[in-house]
């Protein structure tokens, strides 16, 4: 169904007031911010008249990761959001404080991300008003995304160049811009399919979803980004619904959009980690995991294995081509008669992150399920 996100409440019923939400059809106006460039068309393609290039690039991985599509077929999948370019603004001067902000509830969900010893915290109800922040961590230049419509938050290498919200959706998927080639990225994919960089990847790097007392109680010394964002937004009104408890669109069978795919493998919001690599890509059910805490799926005939780890509530996968025995213990998961903690098992790790399933599918119709 190809709706605009102004009509989410007669959609799904999320129960809540869109004025000002920047989420759900923003007109771009806010309070502090500056100016932006134009509304990037009205075909699928990015608008040249009024970008914002300058000719920086971000920097890309050395091989393209898989896709089950061509691309020239992505691009022509590219539907308008119901907002213009940077019409959902990013953070680009974020502040953090050591303290939450008080409306931040300890079983809230929060996007972790730990770079070269620094912790930081970002509130999914701060980031579903602005999907992208591009920040510093660790001395590295990163951007931190989330697209609400998908459950996805992922984390890419920047360089000396920002991304915007490009105010356009492929499978649900929050389309990234970068404002150096203005090349569009669908975040789920890290893969450009428009623009001078089309066919590259971006060069990822884990986010953990996990829930704010359980990320301040594994790094105590995390700080924590703040409302103060420089935008004027109804933080702690999330135009979807709500994940504590979950309810509207993140509980709803229905999607906004149609998908790539139709999948009945799964509920369609069920909550995947997958990976995805040069050859292909596998999904593991999360709740599944966490309940038995050692999944095994194949990419191709490559065998991986994803273990959970319980205090933050999330998962790792790695490569196992030697189709090597991991089982848990009480202290972590044991490989060859050595126990290890969940993200430092002896193998390959595969970058893995959070999806709903039915866009999982949507982009990734030849995976694998594994429940």
């Amino acid at each position: 169904m190809d709706l605009s996100r102004r009509r989410l409440l007669t959609t799904v019923g999320a129960g809540v007031t869109l004025g000002g939400a920047g989420c759900a059809g923003d007109d771009g106006s806010t309070t502090g911010s500056r100016s932006v460039a134009g509304s990037g068309g009205g075909t699928g393609t990015p608008s040249t008249a009024t970008d914002r290039s300058d000719g920086s690039k971000p920097p890309t991985a050395d091989g393209r990761l898989h896709l089950d599509y061509e691309i020239g077929t992505l691009e022509e999948k590219i539907v308008s959001g119901g907002v213009r370019k940077d019409g959902i603004p990013s953070i680009d001067d974020p502040t953090f404080a050591e303290t939450p902000p008080e409306i931040l509830a300890p079983d809230d969900p929060v996007f972790g991300v730990v770079r070269d010893g620094e912790a930081k915290a970002y509130p999914q109800y701060i980031l579903v008003h602005h999907e992208i922040v591009n920040d510093t961590v660790g001395g590295n230049s990163v951007a931190v995304t989330y697209c609400p419509l998908t459950g996805t938050a992922q984390g890419f290498e920047r360089g000396p160049v920002e991304f915007g919200v490009s105010g356009r959706l492929v499978n649900s998927n929050l389309t990234m811009y970068d404002r150096g080639t203005d090349s569009w990225w669908p975040q789920m994919l890290a893969t450009a399919i428009t623009g001078p960089l089309t066919g590259e990847s971006l060069r990822e790097f884990r986010i953990t979803w996990t829930t704010w007392d359980r990320w301040s109680s594994t790094y105590p010394e995390t700080t924590v980004l703040t409302e103060d964002t420089s935008f004027s937004r109804r933080y702690g009104t999330d135009p979807y619904g709500q994940y504590n408890a979950k309810r509207g669109y993140y509980s709803s069978t229905r999607t906004l959009f149609e998908p790539l795919q139709g999948d009945s493998r799964a509920h369609p919001k069920t909550v995947v980690i997958g990976t995805r690599t040069e050859t292909g890509a596998v999904a593991f059910d999360k709740g599944t995991l966490l309940s038995q805490r050692v999944l095994t799926g194949n990419i191709g005939d490559t065998p991986y294995v994803a273990v959970a780890d319980t205090d933050l509530e999330t998962g790792y996968v790695y490569a196992n081509p030697e189709s090597a025995t991991v089982e848990a213990a009480d202290d972590g998961y044991t490989l060859e008669g050595t126990t290890h903690d969940a993200d430092s098992l002896p193998l390959d790790r595969s970058l893995a992150f959070d999806a709903m399933w039915f866009a999982w599918a949507g982009f990734y119709p030849e995976s694998a399920y594994v429940d």
